[in-house]
């Protein structure tokens, strides 16, 4: 049980991150705005949140994508169609198409370049990467820009969208501990202008589990059974048997059970547009 004085702490952080929905309403229309949804703690927190600032303005929620990126948990999958419905968000599904096809929709099987279409290969040659095949995986650096940076560019240009919304944390990883609450990015070679916003960024992984369970928020169950941070199913490892928010969330790595060459790579891929 949360005492009165944390509850209010939390309501402070809550309400700080609906000035962050207000400031890109006031300048983008809700057709030109998506969340970006993972089924993970931190972006169902987004939606949630966003969902509340909606719902105290009488205004229509905004609406939300997520990646497919060949490799995911049913758990997550299950989460994301049942409170789109619930919650009635129009959630869009993303993935690379001709990617899972040039691998036969099969992770580690081999991918031959020269099988890909024109965007993927100029999006390969933009990363320098010179080999004529790869394993597909999704967390390689060669496989996270093609299933989700090039996903999310070729998203966002098809659909016209001017801005995202993203869950992302100071505390989350080192790459995003200077990150701000608004970041425009420039229209570049294959990338298409657009702003972020980041309404969750002053939480701590203590707060948003405060706060998911104070508030009754949906979460993924793999986080009870001991898991502190979700990518792809097969790379994804859970560092104790402990519920995630039982566990030392203060001393220990967030990130840990995540592949670690990934996590090592941040800055160069958030660099080609990774989220």
């Amino acid at each position: 049980m949360l005492d009165d004085k944390r509850i209010e702490e939390l309501n402070g952080k809550i309400e700080k991150s609906k000035d962050v929905f207000r400031q890109a309403f006031e300048r983008f229309a809700k057709e030109e705005t998506r969340l970006i949804w993972s089924g993970g703690k931190d972006s169902t927190l987004t939606l949630w949140i966003c969902r509340q600032y909606c719902l105290e303005n009488g205004s229509d929620l905004p609406g939300a994508f997520t990646i497919d990126e060949g490799d995911a948990f049913e758990e997550i999958d299950k989460i994301l169609h049942q409170y789109s419905k619930e919650w009635d968000v129009a959630l869009d599904w993303g993935k690379n198409d001709d990617v899972l096809k040039a691998a036969g929709n099969k992770l580690n099987a081999d991918v031959n370049v020269a099988d890909l279409n024109e965007r993927n290969q100029a999006e390969i040659k933009r990363i320098g990467f010179e080999l004529e095949r790869f394993p597909f995986e999704a967390e390689s650096y060669v496989g996270n820009h093609l299933m989700k940076t090039v996903v999310f560019n070729t998203y966002i240009e098809d659909n016209g969208v001017k801005a995202v919304f993203q869950g992302l944390r100071w505390d989350e990883q080192p790459a995003r501990k200077n990150d701000e609450y608004v970041e425009g990015a420039a229209e570049a070679h294959l990338v298409p202008a657009h702003t972020r916003y980041r309404p969750i960024l002053h939480f701590t992984e203590r707060d948003i589990w405060d706060t998911t369970l104070h508030f009754d928020i949906p979460y993924c169950p793999l986080y009870r059974q001991g898991y502190r941070s979700l990518g792809a199913k097969t790379t994804s490892l859970k560092m104790s048997d402990q519920p995630a928010w039982d566990q030392d969330l203060e001393n220990t790595v967030e990130r840990a059970g995540r592949r670690q060459d990934k996590e090592k790579t941040m800055e160069r891929l958030r660099k080609l547009g990774y989220m």
